[in-house]
């Protein structure tokens, strides 16, 4: 028997939120152990092991990611703003001024800006076309 769309094969399955077994018994072997093994990692850190530095490190101070890039790019107000914009990234990635994912993540936005113009343009001349295939149907001249 095939089931319906959008219906359970199993509607009396495992209740949402419910959890997996062994995640609740390691959780509870983690629980029961975790200031003993905390306090071991510190010690580890405080007598000079990298890997237990690094970990400590790792959790006061995570790596910034997504953070805002200082860069000033000329105003993009039209699609051929973008040429110049990415100018300006290209040279700021030979300068050292932006990094390689820095410079990739700004190009992206760019050419998203230039999509989205380009866009809105096709869209402008479309409507023009079909007022004006409008009037000439109307006109009797189609």
């Amino acid at each position: 028997m095939q089931f319906q769309p959008g219906q359970s094969g199993n509607p009396a399955g495992r209740p949402p939120g419910s959890r997996n077994k062994r995640t609740i018994l390691a959780e509870q072997l983690f629980d029961a152990r975790a200031e003993k093994i905390l306090n071991k990692i510190l010690d580890d850190a405080d007598d000079g092991d990298p890997a237990a530095q690094r970990l400590c490190l790792e959790r006061i101070a995570p790596r910034l990611r997504d953070r805002p890039i200082a860069f000033a790019l000329p105003p993009l107000e039209k699609a051929s703003d973008t040429v110049a914009a990415m100018a300006a990234v290209a040279q700021g990635l030979a300068d050292g001024e932006l990094s390689a994912r820095e410079a990739a993540d700004l190009s992206t936005a760019i050419k998203n800006f230039a999509f989205t113009f380009d866009l809105h343009a096709i869209e402008e001349r479309l409507t023009r076309l079909e007022k004006a295939a409008e009037v000439n149907q109307a006109e009797g001249k189609i």
